[in-house]
């Protein structure tokens, strides 16, 4: 078994729980503070995936001191304090003299390789040491059980297909470089089975993934997606070291199949969504993973619904409430049950879709808990308002479509960027059917102004048909500028 070699003058210790970050962390859920941790790496533009696990080890102690991104964003959480204020140990104490030396001189690496000081083991880093999501060498784990503790070449190979650089700004460059990038022949499977390490960079891409779809939207990062996901099911056929390493690998590869399918959905590629979902629903069922089965259920009514397909959107949305049921998550059970309040919009069945919709907001105010899914981080109050401005809108009910949008944009995170543009979208398009065309041309300015930031077909689309409704009324106050200025503007 690899160990490590860092030279320090401490040796391990029994872990002391963090009291005053727990202390910190008040009445939320470590589910809830996880998410908050998020948002505020997002307002100083550092990408952690913290969740309610990370929370949990940081409060027993068993991370003694976090690493540098997260440094930054707890410093920026709870300005003022200190990382000794918010109960960890001096970074001093925990990497040891020698390693920060190596550190401190080592040159900036050229290459995914690790820089490790002179006396260190290949792939080992310090025990207190929290693994950093921009270090894919920190994806190997000393104290995991369960990981073979072998370095193999095809381990870096593996890396380079779901890792990214960090620090890049353009969305496609974040999804490079890509191994797997050819064709998924046998010349490019690994010859090994997998790992932890192997799951966790499967994991990794899945956050990177919804991350850039957040900021940008999917027209840009689709084709680029494709390729890690041949590389993660490439990774089942060569089997793992453990059971629980397959089940993790089974739904990373779902999870990434949806991540997937979603953009193409987004892209307007709605065959290839379909296929991607259907993908990860078969997972699901041949592994018995009824949260995966509930998400890719959850797609598909959403897909169904934009396809025109409302009836199968509720019997989507129907399938997913009964995977989901033994979850324990409400915050997910109002969001399928918006998933079939669209469905019975689209087929003008208002009773219907008000009852959806009053289930919804009812299970959405039960509140946060550890049982929510990671990807459900995009669902709070912003999204529930523009979900059922959506419903609205399809009856016909302009006006009531109006104020859920505008709420939604007031209570939306400006961090993400993509939900921001389509929800502005959303408000111009509804209050220009509703007889209100300054105010929509206003509103269409506002998701002009972040098209150069987002690449959404699905949003360009809608903004068109804004533009469509508007033509008779050019002479309104803002009308005719939105209209040239959309006209100009370029097209994805």
């Amino acid at each position: 078994m690899t160990s490590s070699t860092v030279t320090s003058s401490q040796s391990p210790r029994p872990p002391r729980p963090n009291l005053a970050f727990r202390r910190l962390r008040g009445q939320r859920s470590p589910a809830e503070f996880a998410a908050a941790v998020r948002r505020a790496a997002r307002e100083i533009g550092e990408r952690v995936s913290c969740d309610a696990r990370y929370i949990g080890r940081v409060e027993a102690g068993e991370i003694r001191c976090p690493n540098y991104a997260y440094e930054r964003v707890f410093l920026h959480m709870f300005p003022g304090r200190t990382l000794t204020d918010l109960g960890f140990a001096p970074r001093s104490s925990v990497r040891g003299r020698a390693a920060r030396t190596a550190e401190d001189h080592a040159p900036p690496p050229r290459t995914m390789s690790p820089v490790r000081a002179p006396n260190e083991t290949r792939g080992a880093r310090h025990p207190y040491q929290e693994p950093d999501p921009y270090r894919p060498q920190d994806l190997h784990d000393p104290q995991d059980p369960y990981h073979p503790h072998e370095d193999h070449e095809e381990s870096d190979v593996l890396r380079r297909a779901f890792m990214t650089r960090g620090g890049a700004t353009m969305a496609a460059a974040s999804l490079g470089p890509l191994g797997f990038a050819h064709d998924a022949s046998a010349a490019d499977r690994p010859t090994r089975r997998a790992g932890a390490s192997e799951a966790g960079a499967l994991e990794e891409a899945v956050r990177r993934i919804r991350l850039l779809d957040d900021r940008h939207g999917a027209d840009g990062l689709y084709r680029r997606a494709a390729a890690p996901l041949r590389a993660a099911y490439a990774l089942l056929d060569a089997g793992a070291t453990r059971q629980t390493t397959a089940d993790r690998l089974h739904s990373g590869a779902g999870e990434l199949a949806i991540s997937v399918g979603w953009l193409a959905h987004d892209s307007g590629r709605f065959d290839d969504a379909r296929s991607h979902y259907s993908e990860a629903l078969a997972t699901a069922r041949m592994t018995g993973d009824p949260a995966l089965e509930a998400h890719a259920f959850c797609n598909m009514a959403f897909l169904a619904r934009d396809a025109g397909r409302p009836r199968e959107a509720v019997r989507a949305a129907q399938a997913a409430r009964r995977a989901a049921a033994g979850l324990g998550s409400d915050r997910l059970m109002s969001l399928l049950a918006l998933r079939e309040a669209g469905g019975w919009a689209g087929l003008a069945d208002r009773t219907g879709c008000e009852r959806a919709l009053a289930r919804a907001q009812a299970l959405f105010e039960r509140g946060c808990s550890d049982a929510d899914p990671e990807w459900m981080s995009f669902y709070g109050e912003a999204e529930l308002e523009g979900l059922e401005a959506q419903c609205w809108s399809t009856l016909g009910d302009w006006p009531r479509a109006a104020r859920h949008a505008r709420r939604a944009t007031r209570l939306q995170d400006p961090h993400f960027t993509r939900n921001t543009a389509l929800y502005t979208a959303e408000l111009a398009d509804d209050l220009a059917r509703g007889g209100r065309p300054d105010e929509a041309a206003a509103a269409g300015m506002r998701v002009l102004d972040l098209l150069d930031q987002v690449q959404s077909s699905r949003i360009q689309a809608m903004l068109a048909g804004t533009a469509r409704v508007l033509l008779p009324h050019r002479r309104a106050s803002g009308v005719s500028e939105f209209l040239e200025r959309h006209a100009s503007a370029p097209r994805t």
